[in-house]
């Protein structure tokens, strides 16, 4: 079969449709570059926010326009949480929730019977695996940079606006040695950069039977001093649960581990957090970046914030706001807050306006974007490792022949978007170079690349 593979929400949601679509190619499919191309469009669905549910909807429709004949297969947290409303989406044939989700593939095999192609078929090669598009590919990890690995699944927490952990059930663990295994494969194929993903990762191996249980301290570890892996990055780390001494891997792994954290801060008020049930303070909170930020050289921490939380008030917005530019968060991902049904929060006195949301909103913003704009300031001038991704973009040369040069596109080690141009004839996608961070435009840095010599081209 022709599978389409897509998603939305977060890198969960990424690292299992990456999983998925290696499962597909084992068992024989192909899968393809765009909806129009598909027998078959599996899409993994969000529900974090209200506003991500209607993308989701929207996203099924347009799939179901762009290619009317293809099998719909929908999946992830708003198919789990809203499983009838999905089936009535025009073309989706099958609804699975998240518990069957590693499922997926085998599920899907019963159509193979009436949609596999003899002229797919003819394009596999000696081996009997497909040929695969290169050019493009989207969910394939053969063409990435980087690699998003799931190291556990759902969360014990009770968040009271967080409708995630009513989706996805409680913590769940992988095997530390699976996931070692699972990375070291990734690096033998040429992958960079492993970032590893959950929904509560600080919760990491408590769960685990007793003779494995471990936590996300020497998961990381082990990782690093069992892999050959280039980078390693953690996404969001929820503010508590972290084990004594978890800053000091960055000293034994400076070239490897990446400096940066994403802390989900939510509210910058005791009086908010309380609110949410989360398990931390804003003073606890300081804590944590203070010792983080002693710690690891050049960290880039980034957080998620809701602003119009239930309850609100001005004077709370005010202190709020001034704790996040505190903080010198680089870039946070601001949620106005959404009602979601089935949580605690939608039920809370005091829910505020979505005029004052937004207009709270836009501040917040405003706010984020001068924090972040002096932390990349500081590096100007600095040189670091930059991981290049795609296809470097043509420039015209003096001539008007091309022979300009090509603009890449890539990332720190500390997550900076950098800029930066290289020979015409030279490929860097799925390279590391050092480059010196030259000039701010915007949230992009543009630098000059050191090369292997030490001298700039």
């Amino acid at each position: 079969m022709r599978i389409y593979l897509d998603q939305i929400g977060c890198r969960l949601n990424y690292s299992e449709v990456e999983t998925l679509a290696g499962r597909l190619r084992a068992a024989g499919h192909m899968t393809v570059n765009a909806p129009e191309e598909a027998q078959v469009i599996v899409f993994n669905s969000c529900a974090v926010t209200a506003e991500a549910g209607r993308k989701s909807r929207q996203r099924v429709r347009q799939f179901h326009r762009a290619n009317p004949d293809a099998r719909i297969a929908l999946t992830g947290c708003w198919a789990t949480l809203q499983p009838r409303q999905a089936a009535e989406l025009p073309g989706v044939a099958l609804v699975t929730d998240n518990s069957q989700k590693d499922l997926l593939h085998t599920l899907l095999e019963p159509w193979s019977a009436e949609l596999d192609d003899p002229d797919d078929l003819a394009r596999m090669q000696p081996d009997g695996t497909p040929f695969q598009p290169v050019a493009g590919e989207t969910t394939g990890r053969a063409s990435r940079t980087r690699a998003f690995i799931k190291v556990q699944d759902g969360c014990d927490n009770k968040c009271t606006f967080c409708i995630v952990t009513v989706a996805r059930g409680r913590g769940r663990s992988r095997g530390l040695a699976e996931i070692v295994d699972e990375i070291q494969t990734l690096a033998q194929e040429g992958v960079q950069e492993a970032v590893l993903t959950g929904v509560h990762m600080g919760s990491y191996g408590r769960d685990l039977p007793p003779d494995q249980r471990t936590d996300l301290k020497q998961l990381t570890a082990a990782i690093l001093e069992q892999t050959g892996i280039a980078r390693l990055r953690l996404s969001s780390l929820e503010p508590w649960e972290l084990a004594d001494g978890f800053f000091d891997l960055w000293a034994r792994w400076p070239d490897r581990l990446c400096p940066h954290l994403h802390l989900p801060l939510q509210a910058g008020t005791d009086k908010q957090l309380r609110h949410m049930a989360r398990r931390c303070t804003t003073a606890s909170f300081r804590q944590l970046v203070v010792e983080a930020r002693s710690a690891i050289p050049s960290l880039i921490v980034t957080s998620d914030i809701i602003v119009g939380f239930p309850g609100e008030s001005d004077a709370d917005f005010e202190e709020g706001l001034a704790f996040v530019e505190e903080m010198r968060f680089a870039h946070a991902h601001i949620f106005p807050f959404s009602p979601r049904e089935g949580t605690a929060a939608a039920r809370f006195d005091g829910q505020v306006s979505k005029a004052v949301k937004k207009a709270r909103s836009r501040r917040m913003h405003a706010l984020v974007a001068r924090t972040g704009q002096a932390e990349r300031r500081r590096f100007l001038g600095q040189v670091r490792p930059v991981l290049w991704e795609g296809e470097g973009q043509p420039l015209i040369g003096g001539n008007g022949n091309g022979d300009g040069g090509r603009l890449w596109s890539g990332l720190t080690d500390n997550y900076l978007r950098v800029m930066a141009v290289a020979p015409a004839g030279m490929d860097l996608q799925n390279r590391i170079t050092s480059v010196r961070l030259d000039e701010l435009r915007g949230e992009t840095l543009f630098g000059e690349i050191i090369w292997d010599d030490g001298m700039t081209r």
